[in-house]
C-alpha cells in the first residue's frame, strides 16, 4: 500500500520536474488547509483535551478527551525542549481557549478562556506509593549516605503498613471468598433501596396529583419538618384585641371569688354546719351571760371558724 500512494498522484499535461515538486508545481503546500497560517508560524493540529475544564465564555463543561482543530504555535524553548502554545474556538460558544505546554512539570497550563476543574489531592494524605522527584533522586545518586537513610526509611514505612494490608487482604478474602454469598447480599440491598425508591415515588405521585402540580419533589429533611411546623403556627387565626378582651371578661365572671383549691361538697357541708351551731351558741350565750360580748369579737370567732374549716386538709371529719 505504501508505494501505491506515490503512484497515484495526478500530473497535469503541463508539469515540469524541474518545478522540484507537485506542491511546488501548483503552489500548495503539503498539508493543505492545515498550513494556510503557515507564514506566521501556526499550524493547525488536532488537539485533544488533556483534562476536565470549564468555559469561562458560556461556563459550560468540556470534558477530557474532546478535540478541537487547534493553531499550534512555538512560543520558546524549555532547554533543548520547544514550548507550544494551542489556541482552539469552544464548541458551544465563540470564546477562544488557549493552554500551553510546561515541560518542567509534565503538565499542560490553561493560559486564558478557561479553568481547570480541580480533581486533584495529595497522595500521600491517601497513602498512596509516591514516585521520588527528580531532586530525590540526583541526591540519591550522588550521596551514598542519603541512599542508606532512604531505603531504611523506605524499610521502616513497609514494616509499619505491612498489618493494616494483612488486615485488608484478609477482610478481602472473609467478604468476596464466597461470590454466590457477595453476590445474594448486594442483591438483598439493591431490592430493598428499589423497594424504598418505589413507595417514595408513590406517595410523591400522590401527593402531586392531590394538588394538582407536576414539580419534581426533593426527600424530606428535619429542617424542612421544622420550618412546616413553624409555618403552621403562623398560619393558626389570629384574634383581634376586643376578642381577647370578651375573653378575658367572661373568664373572670364565670371565676369563683372564693379560694377553690382543696374544696369540695363535703367541706361546704361542714362549713354549713359550723355556721348553725355558732349561731345557736351565740344567742344562748347572749341570754345567760351578764356580760356582753361585742360583734367585733363574734365576727373574729366566725371567721376563724370558718378559715379553720376551709384550710384542713383531710376530708374524713
Amino acid at each position: 500500500m505504501g508505494e501505491r500512494k506515490g503512484t497515484n498522484k495526478y500530473y497535469p499535461p503541463d508539469y515540469d520536474p524541474k518545478a522540484g515538486g507537485l506542491n511546488k508545481f501548483l503552489g500548495t503546500h503539503a498539508l493543505r488547509e492545515r498550513a494556510r497560517k503557515i507564514h506566521l508560524g501556526i499550524i493547525i493540529v488536532r488537539f485533544e483535551m488533556p483534562y476536565n475544564i470549564w468555559c469561562e465564555g458560556c461556563n459550560n463543561h468540556i470534558g477530557m478527551g474532546v478535540r478541537y482543530n487547534a493553531e499550534k504555535t512555538k512560543i520558546g524553548m524549555y532547554y533543548t525542549t520547544p514550548l507550544y502554545q494551542f489556541k482552539m474556538k469552544c464548541h458551544l460558544c465563540d470564546n477562544h481557549i488557549v493552554i500551553k505546554t510546561d515541560p518542567g512539570n509534565l503538565e499542560y497550563v490553561i493560559v486564558s478562556g478557561a479553568r481547570r476543574q480541580e480533581n486533584r489531592w495529595d497522595p500521600t494524605q491517601n497513602e498512596q506509593v509516591v514516585p521520588e522527584t527528580k531532586e530525590t533522586q540526583k541526591r540519591m545518586f550522588d550521596d551514598s549516605m542519603f541512599k542508606l537513610e532512604h531505603g531504611s526509611e523506605d524499610k521502616n514505612s513497609y514494616e509499619s503498613s505491612k498489618p493494616r494490608l494483612i488486615q485488608l487482604f484478609n477482610r478481602n478474602e472473609e467478604k468476596w471468598s464466597d461470590d454466590y454469598s457477595a453476590n445474594q447480599r448486594l442483591r438483598q440491598i439493591f431490592r430493598k433501596q428499589n423497594s424504598e425508591l418505589k413507595r417514595s415515588e408513590s406517595q410523591d405521585s400522590a401527593l402531586l396529583k392531590r394538588v394538582s402540580l407536576s414539580i419534581p419533589l426533593l426527600a424530606e429533611t428535619e429542617e424542612d419538618k421544622k420550618m412546616a411546623s413553624l409555618l403552621s403556627q403562623k398560619l393558626k387565626p389570629m384574634k383581634s384585641v376586643g376578642e381577647n378582651r370578651d375573653l378575658v371578661r367572661k373568664r373572670i365572671i364565670s371565676s369563683s371569688s372564693l379560694p377553690t383549691a382543696n374544696f369540695s361538697t363535703t367541706k361546704e357541708l361542714k362549713a354549713v354546719k359550723i355556721l348553725n351551731n355558732s349561731a345557736k351558741k351565740d344567742l344562748g350565750i347572749v341570754k345567760k351571760s351578764s356580760t356582753c360580748v361585742q360583734p367585733e369579737t363574734k365576727k373574729a370567732r366566725l371567721s376563724n371558724s370558718l378559715v379553720g374549716a376551709y384550710g384542713s386538709g383531710s376530708d374524713s371529719d
